[in-house]
Order: C-alpha cells, then sequence, then structure tokens
C-alpha cells in the first residue's frame, strides 16, 4: 500500500509512485485508515475516559512586575524592547473592553540571512493581566504570518469577542513568526525563515513565554493553550505532534494542515475556472454569484430536509454527498448563460475542483469538497478568483518552492497560467544544499495522526471546520479525523473531537451559525474531565453579533437563531416533535 499526502491508501506496484507522492511519504509517515462516517458509531456520552489522566486545574496569580521586566528579564537570544502596564479599558476587541495587562515586546534571535542579505528576527507581544488565571495562551496568527497581532488571543473569525483568552484572564503570546509582513512571499528566500514560519518560532518562543510569564507572576502557566484558526489552525495542527509536551489544550480551526498541497490545489482550480472564464482577466465570470446561488439551491433542495429540518441548512453532510449529483441536480444551460443554470463546460470544469485537485497522471494530491449550500457565501470569490494568483502563487514559488523563484521576475497571474501542476508539486517536495527541508516537511505536522504524546500526559484537541470553507477542504480534516481515529482503536474521543459547522466559510461567514466559543469548552475537558458533547452556535444577526453582522443570513432565519456543534461522526438532527427551528434545544447530537 502507498500512502498518499491526502491521508488515503491506494494499492500501487513498488517503484511506480510518483516523485512527490514518494517526497511526501517520507514527510507523512502514518498508518493507512479511513472510513465514511456511515456505520460509525456514536461518541459515549461519558465526561472522559478514566483511563487518561485527569490535568488538575490552573490557579491564578496577581501581576507582580510589569516596566521592570524591560531591564530585568533575562533570556537566551530575547532582547525586551519594551514593558508598559496598560490600564483597563484602554484596549477593546469588537467594542468590548479589555481589563488592566501588562503590555510586553521584543524579539529573538536578530540575524543576518546568508540567502538575501536581509536582517532577520522572531518578534512578539505578551500581554499579561494584573489578575491572571494561572493559563498561558499561544495565538497562532493566519496568512504567511509576518505581523505581531494584537496578543488577544484571537481564535478566528468564529470567536465572539467575550471569548478572547485575554480578557478571559489569560496570558498570550503572538508573533510575526521570523518574518516582517513587507516582504511578502519573499522571505522564503531565507532558509531559516521558512523554517521559522513552519515551525521553529513556536518551538523557540513557548520556553522564553513560559519564562517570562514567571518573572511577571513568581510562577509559571499551571495550564497552556495553543489555537488559531487557517494558517493558525496548521500552527495548532504542528504544535500537537511537535510540541506535544508543552501545551495542554489545543484549538484549531479550518485547520490547512496540507497548506503547500492546498494551495497548489487551489492554482489547480483557477486553471479549471479559466477554461471557461469569459472574461480571462476575472476568474469570476468562470462561476458568477447568481450560478452559486443556483448550484446552492440545488444542493438544499436535494439535502435540506436529511436531517429532518427544512431550515435552509446542511447537517448530514455525507448523506448529502451521497443524495446530490452536480451534473444531474443543477439544470444544464440549454442557450445562453443567465445565472439559473450551468453550461456543460461549466460542468466539466468546475467538478474536478469538488472531487479533488489532481495532476497530470490523474493522481489526487488534496482533497475533494464537499457540496453545501454555502456555496453562495460572500467570502468564495475571494479565496476561488483572487487569490490564486495574489496569494497562492508567491508563496508556492518563493515560500515552499526549491529553488524558490527570483522575486525580482516573479508574476502571479503569469505563473498560475504557465506553470504546470506537475512542476509546482515536484518543487514543494523538493530540497536542496540550502533547502534542508521540503515544503511538505517544514509546513507539515510530524505524524499527524499519532497524538500518543499529549494524549498520554491528559491533554485534549478540539477542532472545527466549516463544510464551505473553499480554501482548506473539511473532507481533508474529516480525514485526519478518520485516521486518528482508526490509531486510537476506532475511537478517539476521548482526547481530540472534530466539530463540522454546516454553511460556513473560510473560519466565519457564510449562511451559518458562525459564532460560538470552544476555548471554555477545552478548558473545562482539560482541567475538569467535562467532554463537549455539543457545542451551541448562534448566528450574527443584526443585534446579535460580536463584531460585526455576518451579511451572508438569510432573512428568513431569525437573528438569533442557534444550532448544536456536534463532534463528528454525529450529526444534529431534528428532535421529535419539534417545530421550532430557531432553537439549538430542539436539536440534538445523534
Amino acid at each position: 500500500m502507498t500512502k498518499i499526502p491526502n491521508g488515503h491508501c491506494l494499492a500501487r506496484p513498488a517503484g511506480t509512485a510518483p516523485h512527490w507522492i514518494a517526497a511526501a511519504c517520507a514527510a507523512l509517515i502514518a498508518g493507512c485508515g479511513g472510513g465514511g462516517s456511515d456505520g460509525l458509531p456514536l461518541l459515549p456520552a461519558a465526561s472522559g475516559s478514566a483511563s487518561l489522566p485527569q490535568l488538575a486545574a490552573a490557579t491564578g496569580a496577581p501581576l507582580g512586575v510589569c516596566a521592570d521586566l524591560a531591564s530585568k528579564f533575562s533570556f537566551a537570544n530575547t532582547t525586551i524592547t519594551s514593558a508598559a502596564p496598560v490600564a483597563a479599558g484602554t484596549l477593546t476587541v469588537a467594542g468590548s473592553p479589555v481589563g488592566a495587562h501588562c503590555q510586553v515586546k521584543g524579539e529573538m534571535y536578530r540575524r543576518t540571512s546568508p540567502q538575501d542579505g536581509k536582517s532577520y528576527a522572531i518578534g512578539f507581544e505578551m500581554r499579561m493581566p494584573n489578575d491572571w488565571n494561572g493559563r498561558f495562551f499561544y495565538q497562532a496568527n493566519g496568512g504567511l504570518d509576518g505581523s505581531v497581532g494584537t496578543a488577544t488571543g484571537a481564535i478566528g473569525g468564529s470567536a465572539p469577542a467575550f471569548t478572547n483568552p485575554l480578557k478571559m484572564g489569560f496570558a498570550v503570546i503572538s508573533s510575526d513568526a521570523g518574518h516582517i509582513g513587507s516582504l511578502g512571499p519573499t522571505f522564503g528566500i531565507d532558509a531559516q525563515a521558512r523554517l521559522d514560519y513552519g515551525y521553529n518560532a513556536a518551538a523557540k518562543l513557548t520556553p522564553m513565554a513560559k519564562s517570562l510569564i514567571a518573572s511577571a507572576y513568581g510562577k509559571g502557566p499551571d495550564r497552556s493553550y495553543f489555537g488559531g484558526c487557517s494558517n493558525g489552525g496548521r500552527h495548532t495542527f504542528v504544535a500537537t505532534t511537535r510540541l506535544p509536551d508543552q501545551y495542554d489544550g489545543f484549538l484549531a480551526g479550518a485547520p490547512g494542515y496540507r497548506l503547500p498541497l492546498a494551495a497548489t490545489a487551489n492554482i489547480f482550480g483557477a486553471k479549471q475556472y479559466a477554461k471557461v472564464a469569459t472574461n480571462p482577466a476575472d476568474l469570476s465570470t468562470a462561476f458568477t454569484t447568481a450560478e452559486r446561488v443556483t448550484v446552492s439551491k440545488a444542493v438544499l433542495a436535494k439535502c435540506d430536509a436529511l436531517d429532518g429540518a427544512t431550515d435552509g441548512m446542511v447537517q448530514d453532510v455525507a448523506a448529502c454527498q451521497k443524495a446530490f449529483d452536480f451534473n444531474r441536480d443543477v439544470p444544464t444551460c440549454s442557450g445562453a448563460r443567465d445565472g439559473s443554470c450551468l453550461s456543460a463546460e461549466q460542468k466539466t470544469a468546475i467538478a474536478p475542483i469538488f472531487s479533488g485537485a489532481t495532476d497530470s497522471k490523474g493522481d489526487k494530491f488534496y482533497s475533494s469538497f464537499p457540496f453545501d449550500a454555502g456555496i453562495s457565501g460572500s467570502g468564495i470569490p475571494q479565496w476561488e478568483f483572487s487569490a490564486p494568483a495574489g496569494l497562492d502563487a508567491g508563496a508556492v514559488a518563493m515560500v515552499w518552492g526549491t529553488p524558490p523563484a527570483d522575486p525580482a521576475s516573479f508574476n502571479g497571474p503569469a505563473f498560475v497560467a504557465s506553470t504546470s501542476i506537475d512542476s509546482m508539486l515536484a518543487s514543494i517536495a523538493a530540497t536542496s544544499s540550502t533547502y534542508l527541508e521540503s515544503a511538505l516537511s517544514f509546513m507539515l505536522p510530524v505524524q499527524p495522526s499519532n497524538l500518543s504524546t499529549l494524549k498520554n500526559r491528559g491533554a485534549k484537541v478540539m477542532v472545527y471546520h466549516g463544510v464551505s470553507d473553499p480554501i482548506f477542504s473539511v473532507d481533508d480534516t474529516t480525514t485526519w479525523y478518520e485516521n486518528l481515529r482508526s490509531a486510537n482503536n476506532g475511537n478517539a474521543a476521548d482526547f481530540a473531537r472534530f466539530y463540522r459547522v454546516p454553511g460556513m466559510g473560510h473560519c466565519a461567514g457564510g449562511p451559518a451559525t458562525d459564532q460560538f466559543d470552544m476555548l471554555t469548552p477545552l478548558v473545562n475537558w482539560v482541567e475538569k474531565g467535562q467532554a463537549p458533547d455539543s457545542v451551541v452556535a448562534t448566528v450574527r444577526g443584526p443585534g446579535n453579533a460580536a463584531g460585526a453582522a455576518n451579511a451572508d443570513i438569510p432573512s428568513s432565519w431569525s437573528p438569533a437563531r442557534t444550532r448544536p456543534l456536534c463532534p463528528y461522526p454525529q450529526v444534529a438532527r431534528l428532535k421529535a416533535g419539534a417545530t421550532d427551528l430557531e432553537s439549538a434545544n430542539n436539536f440534538s447530537c445523534q
């Protein structure tokens, strides 16, 4: 059996695997597992496993010093540039005030690159509350990093303001992952910056942050948590395998844990869209808003009622993929395109994006994407039509490619149009005497289905992913969780749980209940043994949003609609006899 990068197993004669698959295998050693959700046992309703250790709850402490840290704190390869108290209410998040705290700024490992001659360091910010709860939170940032975000513990678009860890009493660190954003993807010319971005910055920052906390409070953190969405979710997955003894709870949203492959798949999608775009300079003309709404309606017509509630949401994702047929159920245009149908050429071009990107030999290198009602969401165009040339191309060519492209002559649209998928796959799997690790090594978690270290010490993992995420597929995360189940005798629910969010796009948005607090349930699971059998999510309707309202919410929904997010493979189903479709109380995880 040959292990290919999307986690599935295919029979292949020895010696016949493409070179990029062989390289990916080296980076993704894991046992072959899998299977769909049909017929799988339901998760236990227990509050945890008696066979696993129960970690003690954190205890707080008052802030002892702040400004003095600038001159008195010492840690190897670390410079504190400022330390100052911040009064209560000075900082707000989505209009919600944050309590008094200490803000510390600094950097680690300042150096000059032997590759591009530029100066690099790992910049960071720590915010430590006056009234500390004894916990530490590592804020894993998104995208290509490159900026030190405000260290509030931002988890992703799904987390309402009241759940930001700083306000809850956590000490929080944020970093730029070893490079400045003004470099764009050209930081990938520096070999060390690649590794810092991939995994090394977190490994360097973690012991320093814990030492800084000890200096400020007179004791180190009792419990440590790591979380983020998108690339922050990838950072979190990487931490589960590279720092399993340093953190007690991991919260990953939309984990792009195979980011180089996902970005290449998005470029594959752009190439498909280009075949049917009426304006070659605007890929959105290949699949217009009206046409995406038509597909969304077709999905709902086949799938909406499968969970017992006709409510504009598809809870039973697996059943929907069996019930819905893209070619059959979406009207085919008999004449000109008018938004109410797709042409036969469009269907031919678009279908492979959903079935899974392939190389020139037809070998799938990334996951399939499920059809879901959120395909009509307003966030889709950015990722499907703009990101391939604007974001993915530069990252594939310069951050992950070996050798990296020349920044002086690089052009994103030209790269997408003229570079073959096979060449991209070969490049992100390659190494050299300068770039000793391939992108499929430094960007991906090590043995992602082997979490025995964190499991056996009592740590917990919670993962959420929007079913309509257009850039990182929820199917990919489902495969990860299936492999994790397989590696744990068919059930990983005593230490890791995965929640699919119907309709939600990338980290937030879409016709979805995309506002929820998963940090509090994670803390309760880690420190009290209370397993999160479901998480209540709400829509961000007018008057019910912690921050901006979600424009994708249908007007027919209550602005305060709630739903339970169920741990996979369970599905939220309408209770027998219930008629109120707006309240989570009328649904149960089955």
